[in-house]
């Protein structure tokens, strides 16, 4: 089960990155910012909903203001 997850985890990641190749730099930041704005909201409530929504919003909009 545990390499099943792995595979489909290492398929969705290299699918992502193909997908970001025509995104401006900006865009690529906001990206970024989110995903690590998401699983740091989600560390620090707990691995609440609201936390890592919160956490990747504030992530994106960081991640926009930083990548221009």
């Amino acid at each position: 089960m545990n390499r099943i997850l792995i595979s489909i985890a290492a398929a969705t990641a290299a699918l992502s990155i193909g997908a970001c190749s025509d995104m401006t730099h900006r865009e690529k930041s906001t990206v970024a910012g989110a995903a690590i704005g998401g699983v740091a909201g989600s560390a620090l409530s707990g691995g609440s909903a609201a936390g890592t929504v919160g956490g990747a919003v504030v992530g994106g909009v960081v991640g926009n203001q930083a990548g221009r």
